[in-house]
């Protein structure tokens, strides 16, 4: 045994700090290298996929995969979930009907119900009865003529605004309320920090580039610059760097195969709505058509994040790149990289939000009156492999020594540092695994505070850092 191994990690994401975490847990010594000012900056993610419903095109076992990574996910992070549902729409230009989603969705219940025989912990989205509900055209008229509730407990209550705001002439019934609930960028973002902060075997490199990599006999030698520019010794190497990650993989001149997607949500305010609470709504389309998939997710206080799967959007026509021969890292076009390290334009952002608007006004008509809320959320994706349509990645190991993090969605971060772990120990730097143990308690009011805080540093609504509710659907 290497008896307090040395771990660099490069890229304080999701899944840097979540690496970074459980290793800490397990008494390694952790530096984490984050070429900015905070943790968690990267690219916008606002709903746990329990169940991947949002791609139909995706397999039934990468399905289930993301519904055991969700739970595992909301186990570590307890505190990011907006416990609030996700309605399924699919309009009447769509190809398909919604009856189409149901054996998916009953297969997930299923699946969800042996997780919870297996240990009744696994109950984080409610009953397994309850995971999904069917509403006729009949019942969402009934929901109508009922008044809003404050705080809704139940599918129906969380129904009524929707029926209240969707054209039912332009949608396909039954709509289908779904208990996959919402992640809080900024609470993570906040909550990981702390923890972060409150390690002393962690040493937390910020405003850090790491520009130089050897490795000699079984150690790494890693340069970064910052304040001084430095080099340190390790015996694992974490590469966590996100869209960057071919750039490491370059210094180290390891295999590789992937793609770099940038994309964008948008933020808008709608005013008159500050009191109504609404579930998310997904609206089904073809991606890249102009009728590709809406997204629909509500904050406080009238601030809703919305994705339009269309290049006017949150695509681009050249935003999906892949990595060529002569390096693992894809290259973004200059405009992208502007917009990532510096600013979006006024232009550009009042174009596209309105046009994420008009989208959702559609089958939302009174939503038309929403205004732009603040700049864009975005992000570059990295994507493993040769398929955009992948959803489940976690990790890999290209050469001894050095592993790679691939997790497209934040969920897979779990599985991810599981994998890290077990060749942790057959490289002998830790004894045995061990399961991931719940972090240390954080109080609320110190998890909002500092989210509200990053809120502000990064230009965005104070609001998108606040939970709409703290209840399971009963």
């Amino acid at each position: 045994m290497v008896k307090n191994a040395k771990i660099a990690i490069v890229g304080g994401g999701v899944a840097g700090v979540t690496t970074a975490i459980h290793l800490a847990q397990r008494g390694l010594d952790i530096t984490l290298f984050e070429q900015t000012s905070s943790f968690v900056s990267g690219p916008p993610f606002c709903h746990l996929h329990a169940g991947g419903n949002l791609y139909r095109e995706i397999s039934d076992q990468q399905c289930i995969t993301l519904l055991k990574q969700s739970i595992d996910f909301l186990h570590f992070y307890p505190y990011v979930v907006d416990y609030r549902p996700t309605v399924i729409v699919l309009p009447t230009t769509d190809k398909q009907s919604p009856t189409q989603l149901l054996p998916r969705l009953e297969l997930l219940q299923k699946e969800y119900q042996k997780l919870i025989d297996a240990d009744p912990k696994n109950k984080v989205l409610g009953e397994s009865k309850n995971y999904f509900r069917c509403y006729d055209k009949e019942e969402i008229e009934q929901l109508q003529q009922r008044p809003t509730v404050a705080h809704p407990k139940t599918a129906d209550e969380w129904m009524i605004p929707v029926a209240q705001n969707i054209d039912l002439t332009k949608i396909q019934f039954p709509l289908i309320v779904v208990q996959e609930y919402g992640l809080n960028l900024f609470r993570l973002a906040s909550g990981a920090t702390l923890t972060l902060q409150n390690m002393s075997n962690i040493t937390l490199c910020q405003n850090s580039m790491v520009t130089h990599i050897e490795k000699e006999q079984e150690m790494w030698h890693v340069t970064s610059t910052g304040e001084t520019t430095q080099t340190e010794s390790f015996d694992y190497l974490i590469n966590s760097a996100g869209f960057r990650t071919g750039k490491i993989d370059d210094m180290l001149d390891v295999p590789c195969k992937r793609m770099v997607e940038f994309k964008a949500a948008y933020v808008s305010e709608w005013r008159g709505q500050e009191k109504t609470l609404f579930p998310e709504i997904i609206v089904h389309g073809e991606r890249g058509t102009p009728e590709g998939m809406g997204q629909f997710t509500p904050y406080p206080n009238g601030f809703f994040q919305l994705h339009g799967m269309t290049n006017e959007i949150t695509l681009y026509n050249d935003g999906l790149v892949a990595n060529t021969p002569l390096s693992c890292q894809p290259q973004l076009k200059p405009n992208f990289i502007e917009k990532i390290e510096a600013s979006w334009s006024i232009e550009e952002t009042h174009q596209r939000t309105t046009s994420a608007i008009e989208h959702l006004s559609k089958f939302i008509p009174n939503f038309s009156t929403a205004t732009v809320g603040s700049k864009p959320l975005f992000g570059a994706q990295q994507i493993p492999g040769d398929d955009p349509t992948l959803r489940v990645a976690e990790v890999s190991f290209p050469t001894k020594g050095y592993a790679r993090c691939e997790i497209v969605k934040v969920s897979s971060a779990i599985d991810m540092v599981k994998q890290i772990e077990r060749e942790l120990v057959e490289l002998k730097l830790l004894p045995h695994e061990q399961p991931l143990t719940p972090l240390a308690p954080l109080k609320e009011e110190h998890i909002l505070s500092f989210a509200q805080q990053l809120c502000q540093e990064r230009d965005y609504p104070t609001s998108l850092a606040n939970r709409n509710v703290a209840k399971l659907i009963s």
